[in-house]
């Protein structure tokens, strides 16, 4: 825990200098050691939450939309909470690491109890376990991210935070698409292992944990010269009023929370798809080699636009791709246009996380970062969790096309407040 008592000017601005001056030094070594930990790790979690395995998985279990739109429910359910505790547990320590690896390492084994239920339980205990899994997976999701955009904001200076995270979702991005086509055209075509699907989630667990120990092994974290003093989580509740005093933090919170909302059709793209073109395990790799290559190729466009004109401007066009991509699924009547959709929500996707997740770190004192990041977190969760329960009971009663259309209206208010009512926060 930190000193309760505060340096002085002089010797605050001697820490911070400090402080700096190991960012700087420690530079390289923090850059390829979360680029190293970013490339595995998302080579593993991009297949996990693509929008084509995980669905067609629980489809293939339970053959019900509702069930489908209840089990990405409950991994958002997991993460509503968990944010707030992540960042009431960091926000007075000096060093994250720690807190960071122990989060991560449950993380991954959550993805570990999906592919081991996968292999060895049946019936209703396979299901029950499956959605246990995809809780628990939520739970520690939505902790890591905190702690882990905690980490980045330490060692990486905001003007180079973008082309980092756009070579490393580049790298991982462009092994997870390679990846998910010799999944779907291997592992669930042959079905190895005896479940495809299983043998995919193991593969997964293996990268993110590789991923996890280069960072534990080599990442080098600054002490910072002031921090919190610990406070319950009750405590912290009572200064999110403060924090939303920031109107442009507010807006772009409430545009996060209705692009969030249009993800409510995202996991049935795959299964309206499936309405045009068959959708055998080769079709599922291509549709993700879709996804996951456009979400590769996107993040270099992304990062760079982003450090040089700022995370406002990449959060707009994102949504508007996201906008063409979801009115060409509808319109399409064959497998390109198809292909193309998912070309464009990949991109979007990238797009949309690179920078909801950036521009927070622009906003408002460092030592308040932790619990900025878990209120926007828990905000988005919670959305979430609606958003696919409400989405398999739509597609279930109203049909596919109704969804979509739901998902472009939340996703055209979202650009207007963006447009109109969200400052870039650099020029402020």
């Amino acid at each position: 825990m930190a000193d309760a008592a505060l340096p002085d000017a002089s010797s605050l601005a001697e820490q911070e200098a400090e402080y700096d001056r190991f960012v700087r030094e420690n530079l390289r070594a923090n850059y390829i050691a979360h680029f190293s930990h970013g490339m595995l790790g998302m080579t593993g979690f991009r297949i996990m939450m693509a929008p084509t395995f995980l669905p067609a998985y629980l489809f293939m279990l339970t053959g019900s939309n509702f069930l489908v739109g209840l089990g990405q429910a409950l991994t958002q359910l997991g993460a509503v909470l968990s944010p707030i505790m992540s960042a009431s547990n960091i926000e007075y320590r000096k060093r994250v690491l720690p807190v960071a690896i122990r989060i991560g390492t449950a993380m991954r084994l959550a993805i570990l109890g999906l592919a081991l239920t996968g292999y060895f339980l049946t019936g209703s205990l396979l299901l029950f376990a499956t959605f246990g899994c995809l809780f628990l997976l939520g739970f520690f999701m939505g902790q890591q991210r905190v702690a882990f955009q905690m980490l980045l904001s330490k060692v990486i200076p905001i003007e180079k935070r973008g082309r980092l995270q756009a070579w490393r979702n580049m790298a991982g991005g462009g092994t997870a698409a390679l990846l998910s086509y010799f999944a779907g055209a291997w592992f669930l075509e042959q079905n190895v292992l005896g479940n495809g699907y299983a043998t995919t989630f193991l593969v997964c667990f293996i990268l993110t944990s590789l991923g996890l120990f280069v960072l534990f092994r080599y990442m080098r974290e600054p002490e910072p010269p002031t921090v919190r003093p610990r406070m319950s989580v009750r405590e912290r509740l009572r200064d999110f009023p403060e924090l939303l005093g920031d109107r442009d933090y507010r807006n772009v919170l409430i545009a996060q929370l209705l692009t969030v909302a249009a993800r409510i059709s995202l996991p049935f793209c795959i299964l309206y798809a499936a309405d045009t073109i068959e959708l055998d395990g080769a079709a599922i790799g291509l549709l993700t080699l879709a996804f996951l290559g456009a979400d590769t190729l996107a993040n270099l466009a992304w990062g760079y636009i982003g450090d040089r004109s700022g995370y406002r401007l990449t959060f707009i066009f994102s949504v508007i791709v996201w906008l063409a991509a979801l009115v060409l699924l509808i319109v399409a009547d064959s497998a390109l246009p198809i292909y193309l959709a998912f070309v464009g929500l990949g991109a979007s996707m990238s797009g949309y996380m690179m920078s909801a997740s950036t521009i927070i770190l622009e906003f408002g004192s460092r030592d308040d970062l932790p619990m900025r990041l878990a209120l926007s977190t828990t905000a988005e969760t919670s959305v979430a969790t609606v958003g696919p329960l409400a989405g398999g009971v739509i597609a279930a009663t109203l049909g596919y096309i109704p969804l979509f259309f739901i998902s472009i209206g939340f996703l055209i208010a979202a650009l207007t407040i963006l447009l109109l009512f969200v400052r870039e926060p650099r020029n402020r």
